[in-house]
């Protein structure tokens, strides 16, 4: 070879394998693991990404805790469930649905067009709502002088008013959403009632 281009040939040998690196180097970085405990130890992410709005994405939470106006309303905590656009990293995630952890003094209810989430559970579900009462010892392991602590969910994508004001048909089965909304509640009472070893 002509000593002339020698340094050339190395200058484009160290060029490519810098190349090379920089795009095979980002792939290989470790993401953080997910959070598999969300809403404030309510819910498994397996199960909270069993309620969906059709479109699908990856899973996060905004979780939040505050105090209410009086004494009695000591316990109230929130956390919103989002789903990122498939389609667009950069897109805000959209909201799918809440739920709400709190003390009260009303007495359990049903709701009409709603199914009792079944045997040893007070509570009740329709595709769009859903709400769980949580067992009596539960208030005061949670630091409330409440008689109760009731946890509700809020899934606007099911939402029949809207819905039919936006002339848009449900985007999951009504049938499997209210299925989800049961799961998702029961596992909540579940997973409360052993965290705070407040049961019976």
């Amino acid at each position: 070879m002509d000593k002339k281009w020698l340094p050339l040939t190395i200058t484009l040998g160290v060029a490519g394998v810098a190349v090379v690196t920089a795009s095979v180097w980002p792939d290989n970085v470790e993401k953080p693991p997910l959070p598999q405990s969300l809403c404030h130890g309510a819910l498994s992410r397996e199960t909270a990404q069993l309620i969906d709005d059709g479109q699908g994405g990856e899973i996060s939470t905004d979780e939040w805790e505050s105090k209410g106006k009086t004494t009695d309303y000591a316990v109230f905590r929130g956390c919103v469930v989002r789903r990122a656009n498939p389609y667009d990293d950069n897109d805000y995630p959209r909201k799918i649905y809440k739920l709400v952890i709190a003390d009260t003094r009303s007495e359990p209810s049903d709701k009409k067009g709603s199914v009792p989430l079944g045997s040893g559970f007070t509570g009740w579900a329709r595709p769009d709502l859903a709400e769980v009462t949580l067992p009596a010892g539960c208030p005061a392991r949670m630091g409330s002088t409440a008689p109760y602590i009731r946890v509700w969910l809020d899934v606007p994508s099911q939402d029949e008013e809207n819905l039919a004001r936006l002339e848009a048909k449900r985007p999951v089965d009504a049938d499997i959403a209210l299925r989800n909304n049961v799961t998702v509640m029961r596992e909540v009472a579940t997973r409360l009632t052993k965290r705070y070893d407040c049961a019976g």
